[in-house]
């Protein structure tokens, strides 16, 4: 008998404490679900889409095709009417920006910047840019009689928008974890013109970035950084580390130029610095106050550091290269699908 009143002694004893121990339990349990508590989620990995260089040649030819697409023009009025169907119809929210800016020579011109945003819903949000006009002359033309002539501007200024629209019919396609906010700049290659005796006026050039860097689409518009992409699609082009890029944003430049190393383009994205550029880009950092970088060509075996073609009627289809324009879309996509 005394063996078994000692073993419920000891069963009851434990019974007790399991009791105690249950009840502190299901108190802290209780205190804690009386609390707020924020589980984040993690963020769904999304597999890149595939840059197509073809489909990215064929909005550049399309832009071409219009001929030279200068400010005031029936050929500017037709390509933005264009470029803003087009991004509509790869299912983005799209808003022209309309106003009248001043040139280097006091004319008005009637300018549309044209804001493309993918999941416009989304407060995270990366901002990719091109400026779509093209020279009103050709600075550089080794011919002086065809110097005030505007020119095709394949490269310079078609290259960039082809690959950001073959981006937005990817993000149509395949949304991205990031908002994504597409711009094309108007009016940026409308500076004092290099070959006539003319007074330089400062700001003279990218005045739709200036004017949206003053008066944004949408209050409060901030974006995690932005990437502007100019002069894009040459054969055998070769993009360094731009300045400004580097002072404003270079963090951001180290992760696109490690991008591009790491999907093979080490030879083509230059781990040097290049030049320091009066772009789109400049405004963007300094007067918006949006991190931003520029991808651009640059060639130092050449005076301009631009390429023999530039700003001369030789910046037509025959410059532009799909593997240069593969591997510039390439880098990119991927930059903004891994956010």
């Amino acid at each position: 008998m005394g063996t078994k009143i000692s073993n419920m002694h000891h069963k009851f004893h434990y019974i007790i404490v399991f009791a105690f121990l249950f009840a502190v339990a299901s108190c802290n349990t209780e205190s804690k679900q009386g609390q707020k508590t924020t589980v984040k989620k993690a963020t769904p990995k999304i597999q890149v889409p595939e840059f197509n260089a073809d489909s990215a040649y064929a909005y550049v030819e399309a832009q071409v095709n219009f001929g030279p697409r200068v400010p005031n023009t029936p050929e500017h009025d037709a390509c933005a009417s264009y470029l803003e169907n087009k991004m509509k119809s790869f299912g983005a929210s799209v808003i022209v920006q309309k106003a009248k800016v001043k040139a280097y020579d006091d004319s008005f011109l009637r300018m549309s910047n044209i804001i493309a945003s993918f999941q416009p819903e989304k407060k995270n949000r990366v901002m990719l840019f091109a400026h779509w006009d093209t020279r009103p002359v050709a600075d550089y033309c080794e011919d002086p009689a065809r110097r005030d002539d505007p020119i095709l501007g394949a490269n310079d200024g078609a290259s960039g928008v082809g690959v950001l629209m073959e981006i937005g019919r990817q993000l149509g396609m395949s949304p991205s974890n990031v908002g994504v906010d597409i711009i094309f700049f108007d009016a940026e290659d409308y500076g004092t013109p290099d070959h006539l005796d003319l007074p330089r006026k400062e700001d003279s050039w990218c005045l739709g970035s200036q004017y949206w860097s003053s008066n944004m689409h949408q209050m409060g518009y901030y974006p995690r950084y932005g990437i502007l992409l100019d002069m894009v699609g040459a054969k055998g082009a070769m993009f360094y580390k731009e300045q400004v890029s580097m002072g404003y944003a270079p963090g951001i430049v180290n992760k696109v130029w490690n991008i591009a190393h790491e999907l093979g383009y080490a030879s083509v994205f230059v781990n040097d610095r290049g030049g320091m550029i009066t772009d789109d880009h400049v405004y963007v950092n300094a007067v918006a106050g949006i991190p931003a970088i520029n991808i651009i060509q640059h060639d130092p075996e050449t005076a301009t550091n631009f390429g023999a073609y530039w700003h001369t009627h030789d910046d037509n289809l025959d410059v532009i290269d799909k593997t240069t324009l593969k591997m510039v879309g390439h880098t990119v996509i991927t930059t903004v699908y891994r956010e």
